[in-house]
């Protein structure tokens, strides 16, 4: 039996096909969102990869910020759920998961079972988040990928204390002009982005396992920062920007036995 989960995210889409609710057949990302092409596109790439068509998929579960834009589902779930279902499956010693998306940051804290317990969201500002960081990394005239590498070489970090994107990219312009070291910069930008997930995260109350999702924790700059901030060991998830599709797919696994039993 094969089960589709869709997470159609602010500046992403995601789709995970599964197979009997635990081999992954097919995991793509397109790096654009609701209200763009990149739902169908990660669709038609998901298809192509495994070689099914949506005739073969028993049940499709949407999730993420536009999953009520996604017409095809049979059943729409939030994001707080279907992360914690990715996480859990993937990581079932998880009990906190730091998930920091494109436009939002989330703290999620889990029961034993992998049941939401808590959580907690930021997603009235863009600061710390993937789109801070795609802006950091434009006045800094280097890229998302190189970022980490500046970050090891850097000696200590930056100041950066603005906690809106706009006033923290003039903050870095700043320090650019004084001739402050770049690779410092970039360690105090992923300084800062840690300091706001943990906040979020010290408010549910921090259980281990720590585990990052969302596609910020491929920055190995941030994870190390967060690291810092917890002062504790702090797990990636597999394909983090995924794990959301993972638990939509997982969802859409339990309904799909439900209605053959």
């Amino acid at each position: 039996m094969y089960t589709m989960g869709v997470d159609v995210g602010s500046a992403s889409s995601k789709v995970v096909i599964l197979e009997d609710g635990e081999r992954i057949v097919a995991a793509e990302v397109v790096q654009v969102g609701t209200g763009s092409s990149g739902p169908q596109r990660a669709l038609e790439q998901a298809y192509e990869k495994s070689g099914l068509t949506r005739a073969d998929i028993t049940k499709l579960v949407a999730t993420g910020y536009g999953r009520f834009a996604f017409e095809d589902a049979d059943k729409q779930i939030s994001e707080i759920s279907c992360h914690a279902k990715g996480i859990f499956h993937l990581v079932p010693t998880a009990r906190t998961i730091i998930d920091i998306g494109g436009q939002d940051a989330k703290a999620i804290r889990l029961d034993n079972r992998g049941g939401v317990k808590q959580f907690f969201m930021n997603d009235k500002c863009a600061a710390g988040t993937g789109r801070f960081l795609d802006v950091m990394a434009r006045v800094l005239e280097t890229t998302i990928d190189d970022m980490a590498e500046c970050d090891a070489r850097a000696e200590e970090a930056a100041s950066i204390s603005s906690t809106c994107t706009v006033f923290a990219e003039s903050e870095v312009i700043s320090q650019l002009s004084k001739g402050v070291d770049k690779n410092s910069i970039i360690k105090g930008v992923h300084q800062s982005v840690a300091s706001k997930a943990c906040g979020l995260a010290y408010r549910g109350g921090l259980e281990d396992a720590v585990v990052m999702t969302g596609g910020v924790a491929k920055n190995a700059g941030v994870v190390r920062a967060v690291a810092r901030e917890l002062k504790k060991e702090v797990i990636v998830a597999p394909n983090p920007q995924t794990t959301g599709a993972l638990g939509a797919a997982l969802f859409a696994y339990e309904e799909a036995k439900k209605q053959k039993n």
